[in-house]
Order: structure tokens, then sequence, then C-alpha cells
């Protein structure tokens, strides 16, 4: 084992020598890379002592004039808002003598403020017109308080997703087309052409992952493809799911399309770091500069036994903004929404439902053409009595209850959300739900998971929840000892019902 330096600590903020000892920084200091080079360089003549002197001064020069001036453009827009600021506040204690001393205060302590941030701007602006209450003295400050907070969304608030040409909400949607005479195939069927045509006409894109290369994934999606299209394009990797995430990462940010397989999604679990840290972020972190065009291929839901059982869609959907969660119901869907994922610059995660692989589905022409939209939703069954809205495996079992309830004269309109991350964004459940006046969120995962998530965005930012009336279901027990969320009824209240056409 060969030992390494270690410049610097952590941060900037913990220097390494509080906890080493002189002997180890002297070490560090003897061995140091920078020092090393210089060393070789000059044993093999390629440059003098004295200049790389001259190159070491100049990059000095250069790297501090470089720091002043990023400086100054960062806070010369601040400080112009600080002038604004102080002149507007000070415009408003001329027409509030009650209220001056404290303005004129504020005025001076903003501008006193050596390195201002725009949030003192902001307080400062907030704690004046609150001084000023609804005077028409604060017109003018009140405008340019909203003039910032418009600019502050842009500079804090946006590119969470690509917002360009490249944003998998703009894709086209394409449907698929399947011929009266379709051949009725396996699920997993479905997945293994379309993979085996993808690979064929895309050679940007790759996919490794655990058992993915030479027994072509344990539900045969890959079967016989890494012997068709080569082993540097699918390929199989050690049982380590940050690593693979890792990989991912770096294939994507260089202009690869990777599709990075964790099998299965409860073991999304030891890749979230990276996925939540890096790739969820990157758009947002660099305002879109960048984009981690990453997909993520997992499966899971209705999952029977001791291991690989879990659905922890709750961890999912709040760890990964900044991603795309997919939950496509079987294999066709599932290779729309790849489609779609690889047409556009954005990072996703694909869920292919584990009990879906062996399912018959008609074999669509165009399987690497057709697109699905993210955002959604699609009524697979059309009701007039509750709307049940649910996702991915889940959906057959409430098609089941549908069926068996439509007996005892209950017409059940089911939703299939087909993405959690974009969520309904043309409010079709909302749509529904004034049709039905009663709405039941179903999902596999713990309470206060997914469906409290669904719920949220239906009950309290699609529609005002005072007009609804609240009926808790309990949550059912499985054979397995495995819950079924079941968000409850809401149903309208007879007001919201006199008031329908």
């Amino acid at each position: 084992m060969e030992e390494i330096t270690q410049p610097q600590g952590h941060s900037t903020s913990g220097s390494h020598e509080r906890y080493k000892s002189q002997e180890r920084l002297e070490w560090e200091r003897e061995w140091d890379g920078i020092r090393k080079m210089r060393e070789w360089i000059c044993e093999y003549e390629l440059a003098t002592d004295d200049e790389l002197n001259e190159i070491a001064d100049k990059a000095k020069i250069f790297v501090r004039d470089s720091k002043l001036a990023a400086w100054d453009r960062f806070i010369a827009p601040v400080k112009a808002q600080v002038a604004r600021a102080s002149e507007l506040i000070r415009i408003m204690a001329k027409s509030l003598p009650e209220q001056a001393q404290e303005l004129e205060k504020l005025a001076l302590d903003i501008t006193a403020a050596r390195e201002p941030l725009r949030r003192d701007v902001m307080k400062t602006l907030h704690t004046a017109l609150t001084l000023a209450g609804k005077s028409d003295a604060a017109f003018w400050t009140r405008d340019y308080y909203q003039e910032l907070q418009t600019e502050n969304h842009k500079l804090y608030n946006s590119q969470l997703y690509n917002e360009g040409p490249r944003s998998a909400m703009k894709v086209t949607e394409v449907k698929p087309v399947i011929h009266h005479d379709a051949p009725l195939v396996n699920g997993f069927e479905v997945l293994n052409k379309f993979f085996d045509e993808l690979f064929t006409h895309h050679p940007r894109v790759l996919a490794f992952g655990e058992d993915l290369g030479f027994i072509g994934d344990v539900n045969q999606g890959f079967s016989g493809l890494q012997q068709k299209h080569g082993s540097n394009r699918i390929f199989d990797t050690g049982i380590r799911e940050l690593t693979i995430m890792g990989q991912g990462i770096g294939m994507a940010m260089r202009g690869l399309r990777p599709i990075a397989e964790i099998q299965y999604l409860d073991y999304l679990l030891y890749g979230l770091q990276p996925l939540s840290d890096d790739v969820s972020t990157l758009h947002y972190r660099t305002a879109g500069q960048q984009s981690c065009p990453l997909i993520v291929r997992t499966r899971g839901h209705r999952l029977e036994g001791i291991w690989h059982s879990g659905s922890p869609m709750g961890m999912v959907i709040n760890a990964l903004r900044g991603m795309y969660v997919c939950v496509p119901r079987n294999m066709t869907q599932a290779v729309g929404m790849y489609n779609t994922l690889l047409r556009s610059n954005d990072p996703g995660l694909v869920i292919e439902c584990l009990n879906g692989y062996r399912l018959k589905e008609k074999l669509p022409a165009n399987l690497t053409e057709f697109t699905v939209p993210l955002g959604k939703p699609e009524i697979i069954r059309e009701g007039t009595d509750v709307t049940i809205v649910s996702y991915g495996s889940t959906l057959r079992i409430i098609q089941e209850a549908a069926y068996m309830l439509e007996m005892k004269g209950i017409s059940c309109e089911i939703v299939d959300v087909q993405t959690l991350l974009p969520f309904d964004t043309g409010h079709t459940i909302l749509e529904s739900l004034k049709k039905t006046n009663r709405i039941v969120f179903v999902d596999e995962d713990v309470p206060g998971g997914a469906a409290a998530y669904m719920f949220n965005k239906v009950m309290e930012e699609q529609e005002d929840t005072n007009t609804w009336m609240w009926h808790p279901v309990p949550l059912q027990a499985r054979p397995t000892g495995r819950l079924m969320a079941v968000m409850g009824i809401i149903s309208a209240s007879p007001m919201q019902k006199r008031l329908k056409p």
C-alpha cells in the first residue's frame, strides 16, 4: 500500500493541522504532489527553477485577480439593491414621522453592511414595509420588494428541472401503434425487443447493473442482448448500488445515455445518496448549465417475502425532487417512458412492476418511437360513484375490487397517475373527483408515504379542502404482514353537491 498526501482538510473551515501530528505534516510537505512534480521537471531539465518561479508568480496574480473580479460581479448588483432600498426607506421616513427614527436606522444599518447579502436587503425591506403598514407612502417600496421577489425566485427557485427545449415535459406524445394482429407476448419480451432495437439504433446508450449482462437480468429484459451488442455496452457489476449510481453519473455527464439497473426497488436505498445529492440537484445548482440525464431502471411493488419486499415510495419522491419518477402499470407503458426520457436531457427513475413480466401484452409496432407524456394521468376505467387513484402493480388489485363493486351497483373510476414526479400537471384527478364526489388514494407504502403525497397534491394544491369531508379508512393488512396504504375516502359536502350542475 502506498500512502498519499492530504494537503487540505475536509473543508476550508477545518484545517488538517488540527488533527495531524507534526511528523505527519512534515512528511506531507516533503511528499506534496506539486513539490514532487516540480522536482521531476527540474531533474529532466524541462524547465529551470527560475522559470517555474516565474510561472508560479504569474499564476498567483491571475488567481488573485480572478477572485477579485468574481467577487465584484457577485457583490455589485447586491450593493445596487442596498442603495435603492435605503433610498426608498428614507423617502418613506419623510412621510411617516412616527416611524421615521426606526426607518432611518434600517436604512443606515443596511448601508453600513460591508458585505451585504440579498437576504439582508429583503429582510430590511420587509421590516420597513411592516412598519409602514398600509400607508400610501410605502407604494414604491412595496413595488420594489415584489420586483426583488420575482428576481430572487429566478435565482433560487428555478431550474430544478430542465426548462429548455430538452425538457422531458416538452417531448411530443406519440401513441403506440398496436395492430389488430399484433402478437401477444410476455411483458419481459416487450422490454427485451425494445432494448434490442434501442441498442441497435442508439450507440450512446449503455446498460449495466447486477445480473444485467450475462444472464440478461433476473427478469430477462436483457436476455441475449450482451452477446448481440457486446459486453462494453451491456455489462454486469458487483453488488454495490452506490458505485453503480456513480458510474451512471460519470457516463451521463460525458455525453453517454446510461441505463443503470438497481435490483430491486428497496435496494435503491444504497444508491440514494448520489442520486439525491448529485443527480437530482445538478441542474438546479448550475442554474441549468449542466444536466445529468441518467436513467435508473428498477422494479418493485406487490412483492412477497422477507427480502426484496420494500416499497419506499415516500422516501423516493421526497429525496429525488429534480428527477422524474415513473411508475408504469405494464411494460408497454414502461417502454414509452424510457423513450420520453431518452428524448430529453433529464434524469429519471423507472420502476417496472415486478408482477407484470409474465403477463401478456400486445406488442407495439413502433417500439422505439412512441412516448408517454410525463405528469399526465390516464383514466383506465370510467365510473360515476368514486374515484380511485393509484399506480403500478397495485392497479391490478384495484381493478379486481372495482369489478366486484360493480356487481354491487358501485361504479368506480380508476385513475393511473403514471408518474409521481411530476404529478398530474393538468388536474385530471380533480376533474374526476368533481364528477364522482368521492376519492380514495391507494398505494403500497408505509402510512404517510406516497398515498399522503397524492392526497396533498390533489386536496391541498388542486382544490379548497374546506369543501370536502374526510372519512379515514383503516389500513388493510396483507397475508404477508405488509400493509397497503389506503388514504381514505373524501366526499363532497352537501353544499358542494348542490353547487354541481
